[in-house]
């Protein structure tokens, strides 16, 4: 899977990547609505190597996130399949997560919208969903700003999120082609 736009560039995973991806998610305030917070290394290079077999299995997958400039890792992003934890799964969702050095440039919103459109167009996708946790409000207004739609019937808690962490209660978005 690979998307460029005019500043960006969405590719498979490389070697290079697994140091700059680690400290992203070693950022306290980068995984901030996260569960479990911040990842070790090793982590990292897991959710690599699941990411890598996603893609080689499905032929679309969360992948490395870097700008054409100079090659630099702004983060991940990309599609998976979100299994039965979500309710009506599984789903093929959209997600990403960027270092704090790149946020506020657009570069999550260009990203995300060139991969909705590669799974409309290219993969002929007919709904992808996202999700976060209810008081995710960057990520919310995100999903906002691509289309995506909500219904608070469909709100749910996270089981993988502790009860009465603040975490838990999640918000689901739909995007279809077309709005």
């Amino acid at each position: 899977m690979q998307i460029e736009t005019e500043r960006l560039r969405l590719r498979p995973w490389q070697e290079r990547d697994v140091a700059p991806f680690a400290n992203i998610n070693a950022d306290p305030e980068v995984r901030r609505y996260y569960y479990p917070s911040i990842l070790t290394p090793a982590e990292t290079a897991d959710v690599i190597a699941e990411c890598d077999a996603h893609l080689r299995q499905h032929g679309f997958a969360f992948v490395a996130l870097e700008r054409k400039t100079d090659a630099a890792l702004v983060g991940g992003l990309g599609l998976s399949i979100a299994g039965d934890e979500i309710p009506g799964g599984p789903h093929i969702e959209i997600g990403w997560i960027l270092g704090r050095p790149y946020w506020r440039n657009g570069y999550a919103l260009e990203a995300a919208g060139a991969c909705l459109e590669h799974a409309w167009r290219r993969l002929g996708l007919t709904e992808v969903i996202g999700y976060t946790s209810r008081i995710n409000d960057p990520s919310r207004a995100l999903m906002e700003k691509l289309g995506m739609l909500s219904d608070p019937a469909e709100d749910f808690d996270d089981a993988t999120v502790p009860v009465g962490n603040p975490l838990r209660p999640h918000v689901l978005y739909r995007a279809r082609p077309n709005g």
